[in-house]
């Protein structure tokens, strides 16, 4: 049982809930998440199990895409309607100067982390402090904010579609919208509609059948591990390959001539997929393949970023 299932988050639960929920549903020993959802929001959560928790890393790196709904002239200490009031303003905007403010968020743009969020300081989540009355000051951080798409103005409310980098703050770029705009802004609805290639179309309810349908669709849904990372260069090894990977051996240019592709260049990621189909392996290119009739076969021409143990998926 080892691949990723995407859980359509309902409001009100953590991400910590809806792991545990799966784990106790389908019995797994393992299980974590790609990527923490607020509690108000609902959504795609890739739910890694077993031996995916390795994968967890890459698929959070992904961009991700969410329809969301904020509500000007209203501010709070959270960034969102779940937060207390600390300001309100009767300004009113017109259209044009919030269309106008959303399009000046578009591209790499600085964002200040909230003080209710799970980065941790000194090792607790910054949210615990500021639950103590301690507000951590944070250093900007460089996002990149990819499209907004406004979908209805019905004011104060205003619902937009963003896609964004990861470490991308909705509720912050809400906050910073309605600074622009000189009536200020928080969250009031979010939901994730993308998380990399796993979309909408494929998230899982939890809540809608017992514990015993529930599993069995969980697993009919599950995607093996080979299925992740699309975009990564997939190459076909032989199982005494996969042997030597699992003793520590790093890939030499003589051992990869007969598998790689021309285009790989250092710093490529390429997975290793054993005959049966099952991921194996992930591997980063540290010498172009270009080079590889010009230097000693002997020379290393990938390292080894991740050797998975069990391949019966």
């Amino acid at each position: 049982m080892d691949g990723v299932v995407i859980i359509d988050k309902p409001a009100g639960l953590t991400s910590h809930d809806v792991v545990a929920q799966v784990k106790k549903i389908l019995g797994a020993k393992k299980v974590g998440h790609t990527g923490t959802l607020d509690p108000m929001a609902t959504g795609v959560l890739p739910v890694c199990l077993n031996e995916a928790t390795k994968l967890a890393r890459f698929l959070s790196d992904d961009s991700k895409e969410y329809r969301a709904t904020m509500l000007l002239g209203v501010q709070t200490d959270t960034l969102d309607t779940d937060g207390k009031i600390t300001g309100q303003s009767d300004n009113i905007v017109s259209v044009e100067e919030i269309r106008a403010a959303l399009t000046r968020m578009v591209g790499k743009i600085k964002q200040v982390p909230p003080a209710y969020s799970a980065i941790k300081h000194c090792g607790e989540p910054l949210y615990k402090w500021a639950r103590k009355g301690i507000i951590i000051e944070t250093e900007p951080r460089e996002v990149e904010i990819q499209y907004i798409i406004v979908e209805d103005i019905a004011y104060p409310r205003v619902t937009f579609r963003v896609a964004c980098s990861k470490g991308t703050y909705i509720r912050t770029l809400c906050a910073d919208i309605g600074n622009l705009l000189g009536c200020g802004a928080c969250l009031c609805s979010l939901r994730r509609l993308r998380s990399g290639f796993f979309s909408e179309d494929m998230a899982i309810p939890l809540a809608d059948s017992s514990p015993q349908e529930k599993r069995r669709e969980l697993l009919e849904k599950l995607l093996p591990m080979a299925k992740l990372l699309p975009l990564l260069t997939s190459i076909q090894v032989e199982d005494g390959f996969v042997n030597k990977l699992r003793d520590g051996f790093q890939p030499s240019v003589e051992t990869m001539k007969a598998h790689v592709l021309p285009f790989l260049e250092t710093g490529d990621m390429v997975k290793f997929i054993n005959r049966s189909g099952y991921l194996v392996a992930i591997v980063e290119m540290v010498t172009p393949v270009s080079n590889f009739s010009v230097i000693d076969e002997k020379c290393q021409a990938a390292r080894i970023v991740r050797v998975f143990n069990n391949v019966q998926n």
